[in-house]
């Protein structure tokens, strides 16, 4: 895990293209991006560990799932994503969002082993 640190630009477009501009440094080239955002797609753990399955067996070599800043994401940052994420339409803080997205990684981990964690 890495963060950056929040822009103190003033006007909301520049810290959120600041902050873009310092997390893109941090994307592996190749990588697989999903963009956490409310405004992103829903999807239930089955899918999202299918989505994982089929960008790992096409050669993805890194994942990344970035959450933005409290502006929300830049959105020439928004558009490079192969994946926009929501958690439901509200907002959640980025610790609970940090613990969410583990869970689902580990989820979908499990649902592609085919082992008995999640259950419908």
């Amino acid at each position: 895990m890495r963060e950056a640190d929040e822009s103190r630009a003033r006007r909301p477009e520049d810290r959120k293209a600041e902050e873009a501009r310092l997390l893109t440094t941090n994307i592996p080239a190749g990588a697989r991006l999903i963009v956490l955002d409310e405004r992103g797609k829903t999807m239930g753990s089955e899918a999202f560990a299918a989505d994982l399955g089929t960008a790992r067996d096409s050669g993805a070599p890194a994942f990344v799932l970035l959450i933005g800043g409290a502006d929300g994401i830049d959105p020439e940052l928004r558009a490079k994503a192969s994946l926009v994420l929501a958690f439901g339409a509200m907002t959640w803080p980025h610790q609970l969002v940090r613990i969410m997205a583990a869970e689902q990684i580990y989820r979908a981990i499990t649902i592609l082993s085919g082992h008995p964690y999640h259950r419908v």
